[in-house]
């Protein structure tokens, strides 16, 4: 066997008694840096808002030869000077005065497409008094377009060590995250730092100096030069970042991809309805019947394939904006909507929770600290809940579903519709809010477009699997505690049998005793028993009691006790919206129909259907606009400081949800529908 070098021993010996090393990324923007982290990491990262800091922040760990490494994602910013939120954020962290420790190393990200403007940000950040590691990011962009970097002779220049990687690929991860724990552990010297000093230009040099050293260091360090872009591209970002063309191309973008969604994930979806249908045939069969087994298979197994059998949709979802985000073509679409927004009174720097806020509405609200205005990132609090995040996805495939089934372009046009008439409300909402009670003007937007570049399916991967776990998680936690008490709500108190049961029981038993009685007239007499039991259930249970007082709010809709309970619970969390009504609805389809086919049988106290084109198309309208969610409001309270500001934004959106909804409904009930 090896001796055991001295160093290894060292290292040893610091993970069975520490915490990991930390170490902090941080880079400009669309410089490949969360690309990086997301290879770094994979599956081990994790999402946090640090106490004290103003963004949602990514964490996670990275497994080097020696042990593990925290490595934390910065947001990019354009200086570690400027006097914006996000380079506060940055100096505040790598100074230890956010979260619970500060950084052991800083991990400089130099773009190698952009070579001369990443030395001149790096030169800042070397200069604190810390180890540092740069790593040269998209170098198989700028290899391709006929430019390289020598690692050895720029690691001379700066004065620390330096890595060439490529996040996309995985070139140079392994040995920068080796590398970096190596610098955390050893720390700098006093004597080490000043001699990196030495490489630096002095901190007082005008921004001319400064560029002009490090084109002398990029002349020293580098091969070749980058190809100019295209003139082909110049078009292409003209058409794609013009306010009306544009706009048009991101729309046809969206229908296809939420078509493509609907057309590739029934196949999956039907697989997951297998299974659910299976695991509660199988406990049905092995269990006595009971309050327990009704309770396992109507409460637990029924209640979470509800809501987790829209997995694939939000799954496919992120997979595709992932691959559209990782192209290039996401920023040039926040360009295009800039001088939109700023019509309505929202500022440029809103996009990016705006657009964050189709993922889940707190980071975006949280998000939103990072706009300088007061005003400004009011109004946008105001408004994010109106962008539909994926907690509203199940609700939306059920319903857009049950209107265009098996048309799936059709159906995705209507997913584009709800994404954009959640949009189109918070735009008009916001210009109504500044010009009344936050007046004044929107301030534009500076962004740096990215360069197109071949998505990385590994990298989509990755990030629809962490969304996937996420929703799985929540599915496993708060949506199976809500379906098991909604159940235990349903199935109590027990109701007697009525006089309109007796009298069904009796004659199923009569034409059962028949000799000539015919065994498909038996069944159906015996599910329309069935069937009228479950409805006296619903009725008399707590549940149907409470959907009994509350629904007259919402009859002029179409809601009947049913969905009026729904409606109610889903302010919990939207997505048991879908489990509530599997488990307290009375349809008389078949135990092996499918999840949809139930629902779209299920039955009114009268016997009529539920879901008739007026209602679903109400409802979506409803859940498109509403207020749904306690945890927003409560976070809108935290972050305004004031309970006026909430109340203010659940009574505009649910009496605006309320009322398009309704002439949603009588537009189509006068058509005929």
């Amino acid at each position: 066997m090896a001796a055991q070098q001295p160093e290894d021993i060292e290292l040893e010996r610091v993970y069975s008694t520490e915490r990991p090393p930390r170490a902090a990324l941080l880079g400009q923007p669309n410089t490949g840096k969360t690309t990086l982290f997301n290879r770094l990491c994979g599956s081990r990262a994790h999402t946090a808002n640090i106490p004290g800091t103003t963004v949602e922040s990514r964490v996670g760990l990275a497994v080097t030869t020696h042990g593990q490494l925290e490595i934390m994602d910065l947001p990019g910013i354009y200086g570690l000077s400027l006097e914006v939120p996000e380079s506060k954020l940055c100096r505040d962290c790598l100074d230890g005065r956010i979260g619970d420790v500060a950084p052991d190393v800083a991990v400089i990200i130099a773009d190698a497409t952009n070579f001369s403007r990443s030395l001149r940000f790096a030169s800042h950040a070397l200069r604190r008094k810390m180890p540092c590691v740069v790593a040269v990011t998209l170098s198989d962009d700028a290899r391709r377009k006929g430019f390289s970097v020598n690692a050895s002779a720029l690691a001379e220049c700066l004065g620390c060590p330096v890595v060439i990687t490529s996040g996309r690929t995985g070139e140079g991860v392994s040995e920068l995250a080796d590398t970096t724990l190596r610098a955390a552990l050893h720390g700098i010297s006093l004597e080490s730092f000043e001699e990196r000093l030495q490489h630096l230009p002095a901190s007082t040099v005008s921004d001319t100096e400064l560029a002009r050293w490090a084109n002398d260091v990029l002349a020293e360090v580098a091969s070749g030069r980058m190809s100019a872009a295209s003139r082909v591209t110049d078009r292409v970002d003209r058409a794609l970042t013009h306010p009306v063309a544009g706009l048009a191309a991101f729309i046809v973008v969206m229908s296809i991809l939420f078509a493509s969604i609907f057309w590739l994930a029934q196949f999956p979806m039907n697989g997951l309805d297998f299974i659910f249908g299976t695991a509660g045939d199988c406990v049905r069969a092995i269990m006595p019947a009971g309050p327990l087994r009704d309770l396992c298979v109507d409460g637990i197994i029924g209640g979470i394939a509800g809501t987790v059998v829209f997995l694939p949709q939000i799954c496919l979802l992120f997979f595709l904006l992932s691959l559209l985000e990782d192209s290039g073509y996401l920023a040039r679409a926040a360009f295009a909507a800039d001088k939109f927004m700023r019509r309505f009174g929202l500022p440029g720097q809103a996009f990016v929770p705006l657009l964050s806020s189709h993922a889940c509405a707190l980071p975006a609200i949280m998000s939103t600290r990072l706009i300088p205005d007061s005003k400004d990132r009011l109004a946008t609090i105001l408004v994010a809940p109106f962008m539909s995040c994926t907690a509203r996805l199940p609700v939306y495939v059920l319903l857009i579903s049950l209107l265009f089934s098996g048309r799936p372009w059709l159906a995705g046009l209507a997913f584009v519709g709800c994404y954009a008439t959640g949009a189109i409300a918070g735009l008009l909402s916001a210009f109504l809010v500044r010009r009344t009670l936050l007046k004044g003007p929107a301030r534009p937007m500076l962004l740096e477009m990215p360069p197109y570049r071949k998505p990385s399916f590994k990298i989509a991967l990755w990030v629809m699997y962490d969304r996937g776990v996420m929703f799985i998680k929540n599915a496993g936690t708060m949506i199976l505690a809500i379906c098991v008490v909604m159940w235990w709500l349903s199935a109590y108190p027990k109701v007697a049998p009525s006089t309109e049961v007796l009298k069904m029981r009796a004659e199923t038993s009569l034409m059962a005793q028949q000799p000539n009685a015919n065994p498909e007239q038996v069944k159906s007499l015996e599910q329309a028993t069935i069937l009228q039991e479950s409805r006296d259930q619903q009725l008399g249970s707590m549940t149907g009691k409470i959907g009994l007082v509350a629904e007259p709010l919402f009859r002029p809709l179409g809601f009947d006790h049913q969905l009026t309970v729904a409606v109610l619970t889903s302010f919990l969390a939207r997505e048991v919206f879908v489990s509530t009504l599997m488990i307290i609805s009375t349809t008389d389809a078949p135990d092996e129909s499918s999840l949809l086919q139930k629902l779209s049988q299920n039955r009114r106290a009268d016997g009529t259907l539920l879901f008739t084109i007026p209602t679903a198309a109400a409802l979506l309208v409803f859940f498109t606009l509403a207020m749904q969610c306690l945890p927003t409001l409560a976070l809108v309270r935290r972050e305004t400081q004031s309970w006026k500001w909430p109340a203010l934004q659940f009574i505009w959106m649910s009496g605006l949800a309320w009322s398009m909804a309704w002439i949603v409904r009588q537009t189509l009930l006068t058509g005929g529908f």
